[in-house]
Parts: structure tokens; sequence; C-alpha cells
């Protein structure tokens, strides 16, 4: 598939290239070496070709010069390790009692830059000691790491549990601690993000405490706020260096949407499928081939149909799976495997979007939008990683968002990328680490946690018993270790480990708690490498799940009910005789059966039912309150129609949410109520999009206050859209959400906004 047949097929009637943009090869801009590298360190560089800096790797060192704190924000592949490998490694060669702390999202990431780091000190004859420091490092080997490590690379997780509670264990490190490196900002974005700034928050503390006041490296992908995100979580003033002097390869940007096979239902050929169709076509040419998908069953379908097509005989292990769920090992073997070119395409979740190298590639295909502007540019990247032509393809899927992208291209490649959203002060996420705060150091009168003043909240840490007033300092007087009891990530850190008993019982896979209930119940079909294991035991309490490998032709889909209570009402507006409003809520989900999914026919071949325990989680919401009144104005309307175009409406709404945020949409829950009324006079539903995350990120406010923008940006979509009466591009397929949902949802948006009902008319 050529670049100039996809520009001919784009000149089709009816073509489903929707948009090819080009971008040219670009040449580096640099500057020179700075003045005072040591000789050893030059001598390196200069072997690895390195006989001057890009521009934005010199601003970074001057930045540091100067004493002021670099984010970096440049994209992928342009040198953003020697950001910070460079400055550091100055200092270390001046000063080897100097220490630095570098925080990776990931472990894979935090021992591949920690091989960079030693190919560079060992090529030297250096004395600088660098090691990793998380979950996997030998008990044996911590005593040493946290006495004689001039650099330690973890990660928030182990900061957060393993090394602020037992500062006293390193007070080396605090001492002389000068670099606090920060890879991968973008990633720390929502829940996680906001934990991170009360664990930087804690850090600071302790530096304090131990007198040092280290400087601030940062890096990330493209983002709108990189600046604001980095001063947020670290609580420091930054100076933003955004202009990449890395020369860039040719590289062409395609967006290919399904074409449709049924114009009356909008339904579209299937994405997963035109996917596999396409990378066919490009690993067959010789294409080394990066295919991304949004969640781990899509990945594990997609490796499946490709193994299929593309594996000749003698030629097994060319193409493979890596998602978050495969062990240490084999992602270790399928990283060294691409870059020696012994694999020939990869299909993988958003688990391989960090900076890891796998050297080169020629194309990546993208099953589906991403979610976000900057996650789509950060997966474009990791192809032409050595300037030659590269492809970036994205086939769009049916969902409301893929639609708008896809037929809306300027929206993508003219628009910013989107803000990450944190809330550091959710009063939750705050309170839980001013407990490890008080465990780690007595909070003294006067001072404060982050920007907030303590008195209010350690007195009501008082009323919980778990902190005592005494010489002018609050102080921890609990048996309980407080860290234990928070993840960072607002899940169980209890991840279920996965047992193949075929033969005999061997680990083959970890699973996270949450996506366990979807993927481990009993009979359920868990694809790992493209071979299907049935579930036979689900071990709740004990947190594994034993599998036996099978033949199928089929995959398992869990089927979930959610319900959400209004807690608080923060602040509400009428909207006609409904009502706009946000506040606090309780979410209830529950997996409650289960779809049998027939490969490539995606038909329905069974189901069953389920009974796992039911997940509770407090967040913020905004919702649409729909009483007696508003819903008797549409008389011709059933209570059936009215429930449909209430769903379907939800499902426009939340994609438009997501634009006005500039949010994933994943990031919002979308789901209906039907309540009764105080007098019972009939059904009075909320339609709520709610944070998906506990104690909320702060989006419901700003929907709030959106609220004209959301529904004039629901209707324009719902009424742009060319299928007759309701498809997955607008409010959801016919067959789901009735016959009349479509052009219903249009009238109750009518009355919304005020404006005039337009007319749907059959083709």
């Amino acid at each position: 598939m050529t670049i100039a047949r996809l520009r001919a097929w784009m000149e089709e009637p009816n073509s489903p290239i929707r948009a090819i943009r080009h971008q040219l090869a670009k040449p580096g801009q640099f500057a020179p070496m700075p003045g005072g590298i040591p000789a050893a360190l030059r001598k390196v560089l200069e072997e690895k070709g390195i006989t001057q800096l890009y521009t934005h790797q010199a601003a970074c060192f001057e930045t540091l010069q100067d004493g002021g704190n670099p984010v970096v924000v440049t994209p992928t592949a342009s040198g953003k390790t020697l950001c910070y490998n460079l400055p550091i490694l100055h200092r270390l060669v001046a000063d080897p009692e100097a220490r630095a702390l570098y925080l990776f999202p990931t472990k894979a990431l935090a021992e591949d830059q920690l091989h960079e780091f030693h190919s560079i000190v060992e090529a030297m004859g250096s004395g600088v000691r660098a090691f990793t420091y998380d979950g996997d490092t030998p008990q044996d080997a911590r005593k040493q790491i946290r006495e004689r490590a001039n650099v330690v690379l973890t990660n928030p997780d182990m900061l957060h549990a393993g090394i602020l509670p037992h500062h006293t264990k390193w007070g080396k490190l605090f001492e002389n601690l000068r670099y606090i490196v920060i890879d991968e900002l973008h990633y720390y974005r929502g829940v996680y993000g906001s934990h991170l700034a009360n664990v930087l928050r804690r850090l600071a503390r302790i530096c304090e405490f131990y007198g040092s006041k280290p400087q601030f490296i940062c890096c990330s992908a493209t983002i709108a706020n990189p600046k604001t995100l980095a001063e947020t979580l670290t609580g420091v003033d930054f100076r933003l260096v955004d202009q990449s002097g890395a020369p860039t390869g040719e590289k062409y940007f395609v967006f290919y949407n399904p074409p449709v096979v049924n114009k009356q239902l909008g339904i579209r050929r299937g994405y997963l499928n035109e996917t596999r169709r396409i990378a066919s076509d490009l690993i067959q040419r010789g294409q080394q081939t990066l295919v991304f998908a949004n969640n781990r069953l899509a990945t594990e379908v997609l490796l499946t149909y490709l193994k299929d097509s593309c594996e000749k005989p003698g030629q097994a292990g060319t193409i493979r799976g890596y998602r978050g769920g495969y062990l240490p090992r084999e992602r270790r073997e399928i990283e060294r495997g691409l870059r020696e070119g012994t694999i020939r395409a990869v299909v993988a979740t958003n688990a391989l979007e960090l900076g890891i190298d796998i050297g080169s590639l020629d194309v990546v295909v993208m099953a589906g939008y991403p979610g976000s502007i900057a996650s789509t540019w950060q997966r474009s990247g990791r192809a032409g990683r050595r300037l030659g032509t590269s492809l970036a393809l994205m086939v769009a899927s049916s969902a409301p968002l893929d639609q708008y992208v896809v037929e809306h291209p300027e929206y993508f490649f003219e628009g910013s990328p989107e803000h990450a959203q944190i809330n550091p002060d959710n009063l939750e996420i705050l309170i839980n680490h001013l407990k490890c705060a008080a465990f780690e150091l007595p909070i003294k009168d006067g001072s404060k946690f982050g920007p907030h003043e303590t008195a209010e909240l350690c007195s009501f840490l008082e009323e919980l018993r778990v902190v005592h007033h005494s010489g002018g300092a609050w102080h921890w007087t609990s048996d309980s270790y407080p860290a234990d009891a928070i993840s960072l990530r607002s899940v169980t850190s209890d991840n279920f480990v996965v047992i193949d008993i075929t033969n005999e019982e061997r680990l083959i896979a970890e699973v996270a708690f949450p996506a366990a209930l979807v993927e481990l119940h009993e009979k359920a079909i868990y694809l790992h490498e493209a071979r299907q294991y049935q579930v036979e035991k689900m071990d709740y309490e004990g947190r594994k799940a034993y599998v036996r490998q099978v033949e199928c032709d089929y995959f398992t889909d869990a089927i979930d009910y959610t319900q959400v209570k209004v807690l608080e009402e923060f602040d509400s507006s009428p909207v006609d005789t409904a009502k706009s409003a946000h506040g606090e809520v309780r979410v209830n989900r529950q997996i409650v059966g289960f779809k049998k999914v027939k490969f490539y026919t995606n038909e329905n071949v069974g189901a069953g039912t389920l009974s796992l325990p039911e997940q509770e989680m407090h967040t913020t919401s905004f919702w649409l309150h729909f009483p007696v009144e508003f819903l008797d104005k549409f008389p011709n309307l059933t209570p059936t129609d009215k429930l449909n175009a209430l769903s379907g409406l939800g499902n426009a709404l939340r994609t438009v949410a997501s634009l006005l945020l500039m949010c994933d949409p994943r990031d919002l829950g979308v789901t209906l109520t039907e309540e009764i009324s105080v007098d019972v006079r009939g059904f009075e539903p909320n339609l709520h999009l709610y944070d998906n995350f506990p104690g909320g990120i702060g989006q419901s406010a700003p929907l709030f206050k959106m609220t004209t923008e959301l529904l004039n940006g629901a209707r324009q979509l719902i009424q742009a859209c060319g299928c007759e009466g309701g498809c997955p591009s607008c409010v959801g397929p016919a067959g789901e959400t009735g016959e009349r949902s479509k052009q219903s949802a249009l009238e109750i948006l009518a009355m919304l906004t005020g404006e005039p009902l337009p007319q749907i008319t059959s083709p």
C-alpha cells in the first residue's frame, strides 16, 4: 500500500480515506557542547556520535546551570533522555556525594533508562552508581542501594510506600539530593497525578528536614499545559523548553473511516477487521508494523487475527502482543525482538506509548482513536524514529468521538492537544497523604502542606484518633501504616495472578483488580498471546484465577450494571423546566453477566449470568434532571421512547463533553437513573456524566458551567450524523436505543436549547 495508492484512493467517490497529512523531513538545530563537560563524558558522547547538542538539550542544561527547573516538551525520539542525563552526570563527576532521584511511571521504563545510563557510565569508567529500586528489587540489595547509589530510579508508587515512610534509612540520599527527574510527565493526569502531587508535597517536607533543595527536571510528550502541570505537581516554578532541535523524518498521517455497509442503521465495516486487513497488507509487504488497540480485549482479538493471516509455518513468534498483563520477561523479549528486527509486528495497548526503546519502525496502525490528541501523536511518533519515511494510519471505530475526529480532521491536525487535569486538593486524597506526612515527620504548628494550612486538617485527624498534639506539633499515634492503605491509582494493590493448570500449574500473567472482574470471572475466555484459556475457578479472596488452555472460536465480553446515587448537590440551574446540576455521588458497579462473541463475525453465540461483588466509588458528577413536567411536554413519545432518547442523548453528551474538557472520554462515566418522583407521579430520571475516578478530578463543575455549549454540541453532533434512526456514531445503534431514539433525542434537545426541531428525512 503506497502513498500514491492512498492518494488515488482518497479521490475516489465515497472514499474511506478521510485525510492525508504529509509532514516534511526537518533538519536538526544544534548548539555547541557546554564548556566544563568532563573529558571522559565528552569522549563517550563523541563515540556515540554526539559532538553537539540539540537546541532544546542545550536550553535544558543552561536552565539547570542558572538554578532553574526546566520542563521539556518535545516529540518522541528527540533526545529527552540526554536532557537530564548530561547535567546530572556533569554534576556527579564533579561531586561524587551528590544524589539524583529519577521517577518513571512504570518499572519497565525505569529498567530501560537504567541500561541507557549504565552504557554511558561504564564507558566512562566512572564510579557513579545507579540502581533501580522497586518492588522487584531483592531485599539483600536494598541496603546497599540506600547507602551507595548516586542515582535511584524508581516509580511514584515505591516513593510513596517504600521510600518516604522509611526516610531515616535514606538519610544520605535526602541530605545530598540535588536533582529530581519526572519523566513522562503527561502520564500523571487524573487521580494518579492528584496523588503524585501530594507525594511530592511529602517529599518536599523531608528534603527540607534534611537540608536539601533539589532542582526538578520534567519531560513530557505534547500536552496543552505542561508548565502548569509541572508547577501544580511540584509546587515550584518552571521554565518551558518546547522548541525541539531534533531532526525529524518524513511522515504521512492517514485517517481511515471504514465504509458504511448499512446506511439505514448507520453500520460500518468492523474497525478491528479493517485494521487486520490493512495491517496484514503492510506486514506482508515487509513493513515492520506496530498496531495499537485501546483495550486488552481488542489487543488480543487483533493479535489472533494477524497471527492467523500473517504467520506462516516456521515463523511462530514473529507477530507478538504487548500489554500490561504480560510478565516482565515476556515484555523484555518483545522489546529486544523489535530492536533487532526479528519481530515483524506487535499488537499493543498504550503500554508501548511510553519512551521504551524499541528501535525503528516503518508503520503505526491505530485501531480506533486513542481518546486524546496527545496520545495519538505519541503513538504515531513510534514510527520513523531513525529519520526514514514513516506512516501512521488511524482506523476509526463507530464510536461518536472517533467519527467526529475522522470527519473533522482539522480538529486533530490544527487543534490544541488536551490539558492534563489533576485535582491534588481532592479532600479524600489530601487527608490520606496528610496521614502519611504525619507518620513520616511531626506536623509543626503553623506549617503548611502544599498551599494548605494544616491546623484544621490535623484537628480532624485527631478526631479520628490517629494524631495527637504535643509540644507544638501533631504526632502520629496510630499503630497503622498509612501508606500501605493508599494506592496511588485508586484501586486495590491486590492484583490477580493467572495460573495455567493445563498440564502443570504455572503463572502466565498478572491482572489489575478492576480488570480482573471483567476478564477472569468463571467461564470467561482469557486471551493471552492469541491463545485461549477458559477460567475454571476465580478465587476472589486469594486473588487468583485458574485457567485451562482450550480451542474455541469465540471470546467473552462482560456485562455490567451501574447505579448512581446523588449524595450532595453543590449547585443547580434551570434548563427549560428541566435542571442541570453538579455534586457528589456514589457509583455502584457490578458485573452481572457475559456474552460469547464469535471471532471475525462478532455474532453473539451465547450468554451467562454472574454475581460478582459490587464495587462502590464516591466521586463527583454533572447531571440533567428531567421532572414529570418536562417529560409531559412530549405526548407523542411513549415512556420507552423517552428513556431510549435520554440513553442515546447520554452517548452524544459524553462525546461532546470530552471535546469541551479536552479529556479522554473514558475519564467520564455515563448512566441514566430511572428514579420515581417524590409524589409518585412517574419517572423523573437523572442523566449523569460522572468523573470516573474516586473523589473526582474536577470535571463536573466545568461541565455544569458549560451546560449550554454541551447541549448545543450534542444537538449538532446528532443532527449532522447521516444515519436515519440512530447509529453508533451518534445516539447509539437503533437495536440498542430504539428505532426512534435519534428523532426523540433531537426533540428533547430542541426543547432544552430553545432551537427549532430539525426534520430527519429518509433518503
